[in-house]
């Protein structure tokens, strides 16, 4: 069972701040543009013949983000839970946007997958669950970003670098991680072992 019931919790975002950083839960758009470029860093320099998996796209973002840069997958494909967002973000993109739970749902096998801030409500049950599901569908690797912090009992989702090399550790894997970018935050990539 998530932290909070997330239809209800993004649907309340979207409500009271709309197609916005804050309407899927990010303090700022800077905030959301800093996760991005890391999430970006564990990506090959050319994406135009990679198949990209967005699991918990939201409204699309980190496509749009993509595609300012000039740097269009061959194929990108998102994953929501969230209706209203999943609608949107089908608009925003112009891409296929699927409703479809990455916790109990099979995924679409895909080069990369990535996530950025999906998992923040989950719990770490759960979390672990959502890396290792979306590891296995990719044939390269996995690159997500999590809140930093020990765990606590609120809405947000904790984790330290160690926790996920200790939930990884079982995978054939190699695993980065960078925490330069913002006080609160690490990104993961996780790379299929060649």
């Amino acid at each position: 069972m998530p932290r909070v019931d997330t239809n209800r919790f993004y649907r309340y975002s979207l409500e009271n701040y709309g197609h916005t950083a804050k309407g899927v839960q990010w303090t700022s758009a800077d905030s959301q543009l800093v996760r991005f470029e890391a999430l970006r860093r564990f990506l090959p320099d050319d994406l135009s013949a990679l198949t990209l998996v967005d699991a918990g796209c939201g409204l699309g973002d980190f496509y749009r983000f993509l595609d300012t840069r000039g740097e269009r997958p061959k194929r990108y494909l998102g994953l929501d839970v969230v209706e209203p967002m999943v609608e949107a973000a089908q608009v925003r993109t112009g891409c296929e946007i699927l409703l479809l739970d990455v916790l109990s749902e099979a995924l679409p096998p895909a080069d990369f997958y990535v996530c950025s801030g999906a998992m923040n409500t989950l719990t770490r049950e759960e979390t672990q669950a959502f890396i290792e599901r979306c590891f296995m569908a990719s044939t390269e690797g996995f690159v997500f970003n999590l809140l930093l912090g020990r765990d606590a009992p609120h809405s947000y989702n904790l984790c330290m670098p160690e926790e996920v090399r200790d939930w990884t550790r079982h995978l054939e894997a190699e695993m980065a991680i960078a925490d330069d970018y913002l006080p609160d935050d690490f990104t993961v990539a996780l790379m299929h072992r060649r």
